[in-house]
């Protein structure tokens, strides 16, 4: 469990005062100007060396993608994208950073500008967070006051501005192209890579596209050093994490903790245990709405981290902890997100725009019996047509909670398909006992 002395969001149920004053308590802007004197080199190999992987789901690695900026110029500026769409269902942690500590998304914005050259941050943030985008411009402009941001930000030469832009509700413009076709004024579809935003991103020019809580634990890695962060958590999955946990726990809430802490310690310890207790546990989604949920069986000795989840086939994606007890109708639940997903779908790829509808009207037929046995396996060869064959992943995380349900819990479908046949049949059955014998 983690110590309170290792927390980087230490105002993260905001019992402390957000503003600047009390970011600075807090030891936000600490000897700002000293990190950027030390070079651009040397920040984005201390983000390297600190294992760093981004927090938005994807999990590369920040420094490395850093090192991919060009460090000269050809003319054209470079951008920072701080993606604050945060529309994963099942996951609300970013919002929780905006609300209680901006200042570490602001002062990383610095930090990460300069490492990548970008003169100019751009925070796209979610148009329904619209009480934390005012929060989040608070903040900035209290900076900007302070000579923290803008020209010769904390008195170091360098110049940063930093512009909030308000989406319009669409879950795709998470994915990094599609948030910068939407910057841009266009429709919010993903494009083709390569070229990579580090080559050609925002109007053309390289760009660094990193979540809010990749950016806003910057500034104390750097801080407390790589090596403290490199200490904490497992191999490969380094440092602590956010995790939104919902569902059928007793107490809901967003937590930092370790990474590679077990599920079941997370939950008992932070979230109040499941409902009724452990032993109620019918499944649990762990890594938002797109990652494909696990049986009791394997959460039970289950690890949080990237490498383990990978090795029971889902993934830790934003760490949104969705519990189900065994009240859910679990079939019911992968329906509502395959319409989700279907909803969602920009339309843009051929397999994302005709399979989610198709899977989503199976899942239809599935919730009550209404297929056959066979269906299931066709069902799932679908799944992984479309996955892998998409530009963006919106593909994948459409196919994968079904995926899951059909590993997991495939006798439930095949059950209910006999159930459903069963009280088609019995009818006619009783009919046809009730008629004479001479008939």
């Amino acid at each position: 469990m983690l110590r309170d002395s290792e927390r980087i969001f230490t105002n993260l149920y905001g019992h402390s005062d957000w503003r600047l004053r009390g970011a600075r308590k807090r030891g936000d802007w600490d000897e700002t100007k000293e990190i950027l004197v030390r070079g651009r080199d040397w920040i984005v190999n201390e983000i390297k060396a600190s294992g760093l992987r981004g927090r938005g789901g994807a999990g590369f690695s920040t420094g490395m993608k850093w090192s991919f900026m060009p460090k000269g110029t050809d003319g054209r500026p470079h951008y920072l994208v701080i993606n604050a769409d945060e529309g994963e269902p099942g996951t609300c942690k970013d919002r929780e950073i905006i609300r209680h500590d901006p200042h570490k998304l602001v002062e990383g914005a610095l930090i990460a500008g300069f490492a990548t050259g970008a003169n100019t941050a751009y925070i796209y943030i979610r148009g329904e967070f619209h009480a934390e985008a005012l929060r989040l411009q608070f903040a900035v402009d209290e900076a900007r006051k302070a000579g923290l941001i803008g020209k010769n930000a904390c008195k170091s030469g360098w110049d940063l501005e930093i512009y909030l832009h308000h989406g319009a509700g669409a879950y795709v413009c998470g994915e990094e192209t599609a948030l910068l076709e939407s910057l841009e004024g266009k429709k919010g579809q993903p494009r083709m890579k390569p070229p990579f935003p580090t080559t050609v991103g925002l109007y053309g020019c390289p760009t660094i596209v990193n979540n809010v809580e990749t950016i806003a634990v910057v500034p104390e890695i750097i801080r407390r050093g790589a090596g403290w962060f490199a200490s904490l958590g497992r191999l490969k999955s380094t440092g602590t994490k956010l995790f939104c946990i919902s569902g059928h726990v007793n107490l809901p809430c967003t937590v930092e903790e370790e990474m590679g802490i077990p599920l079941r310690e997370l939950i008992e310890k932070h979230a109040g245990g499941v409902h009724s207790g452990w032993d109620n546990l019918l499944a649990v989604i762990p890594g938002g709405s797109s990652t494909a949920l696990l049986p009791k069986h394997i959460c039970d000795t289950l690890l949080m981290d990237f490498d383990s989840l990978r090795e029971v086939q889902s993934g830790l994606g934003t760490a949104g902890v969705i519990v189900m007890d065994k009240s859910t109708d679990i079939v019911r639940a992968i329906t509502r997100l395959s319409k989700f997903y279907k909803h969602e779908s920009c339309g843009q790829c051929t397999p994302c725009r005709e399979g989610t509808g198709w899977l989503w009207r199976m899942m239809e037929k599935l919730a009550v019996g209404d297929a056959r046995i066979e269906d299931i396996d066709i069902i799932d060869e679908v799944t992984r047509q479309i996955e892998g064959h998409t530009i963006c992943a919106l593909g994948d995380a459409a196919a994968w909670p079904i995926q899951g349900l059909i590993r997991h819990f495939r006798p439930e479908l095949e059950n209910r398909i006999a159930a459903h046949d069963l009280t088609i049949a019995t009818p006619a059955a009783i009919q046809a006992e009730d008629l004479p014998e001479a008939i």
